[in-house]
């Protein structure tokens, strides 16, 4: 005959351990940290209150549950934590958009305007070249400008263009004609040891018109050319 092991020790340990679990009730929201715990705690008290008496729960087993209580709570803590600070990097990040407004910057782009004879533009070099080469087109497809810029360190190159194409004329004072305002577009050709590089890229000038920020597409910078980009798009601020 099966004997039940009634120990009063276990017993009182059991109960007093169910006592303290169901001393505070809950009073924290249904997806806070809290609740959480709560839930957890009301399983593990109906499991021992609904535990087989012949196979009752051991230290491990209780000590087990309560491991996975804490990971559980360990978790959700974390989560409240990223959270915030997600939060306040975007705030963070949405001030420092606020102050590019009005502000120049160079984009990812090959368009270039010229507006009285003065124009902005820039190369990035994603790696050293020993030759940097840069040709302004017009409408038609002509090349009417080509600059030779040597050999570049990597990183953002702003440059200046003031429109006067290679076909130099002059006027009656002996000055340059200029090319007529208007947009052209542009391309790069760099290279090292006769390699032609693959990581240049054109870059345009366009300006900072407005912010928007909203939780889930975070801030992005409205462009009066370029369009809408985000803080990670400017390659450098004029």
């Amino acid at each position: 005959m099966s004997t039940v092991n009634t120990n009063t020790g276990s017993t009182t340990a059991i109960n007093d351990l169910m006592s303290t679990m169901n001393a505070k009730p809950a009073t924290a929201g249904g997806d806070s940290v809290q609740a959480d715990t709560d839930k957890f705690m009301t399983l593990l008290v109906t499991q021992l209150k609904n535990q087989d008496p012949l196979n009752p729960l051991d230290n491990a087993q209780v000590t087990s549950q309560l491991a996975q209580l804490q990971t559980v709570t360990g978790v959700n803590k974390l989560n409240d934590t990223l959270n915030s600070l997600k939060a306040s990097y975007q705030s963070s990040e949405a001030m420092q958009a606020t102050n590019l407004i009005g502000h120049g910057v160079l984009v990812e782009g090959s368009n270039v305007t010229l507006s009285g004879s003065k124009a902005i533009l820039g190369v990035e070099l994603g790696s050293d070249a020993d030759s940097v080469k840069i040709d302004i087109i017009d409408k038609t497809g002509k090349t009417v400008q080509s600059m030779d810029l040597g050999a570049q360190k990597a990183g953002v190159l702003p440059l200046a263009w003031n429109g006067v194409p290679d076909e130099t004329k002059l006027d009656s004072d002996g000055k340059p004609i200029t090319l007529a305002d208007g947009n052209y577009t542009f391309q790069v050709t760099a290279s090292r040891g006769g390699d032609k590089l693959s990581d240049a890229r054109t870059l345009s000038f366009d300006s900072v018109a407005s912010v928007t920020t909203n939780s889930t597409d975070g801030v992005k910078l409205n462009l009066p050319v370029k369009g809408v980009v985000t803080l990670a798009d400017i390659k450098q601020v004029l």
